[in-house]
């Protein structure tokens, strides 16, 4: 199995902080990673992986439910 390596935009699941985020930029052993509807940026040295379906979707209802509460 060939390890997964994404790219400046791609969106990715943290294993470490079992976040989804999208990639923002690479420095090093370092990945920095934004939330989906934006916000502060966090660095991991991974492992990363492309998020599964249901991943993808509750980071969408997240941020859905956070623009309804007038956070964003």
């Amino acid at each position: 199995m060939s390890e997964f390596t994404p790219e400046v935009g791609d969106l990715v699941f943290d294993v470490a902080t079992c976040r989804v985020g999208r990639v923002m930029g690479h420095e090093g052993p370092y990945w920095q990673l934004r939330p989906t509807g934006g916000g502060r940026e966090w660095d991991t040295s991974g492992p990363l992986r492309p998020p599964t379906d249901t991943e993808r979707l509750s980071a969408g209802v997240a941020l859905a439910n956070a623009r309804s509460r007038g956070e964003l």
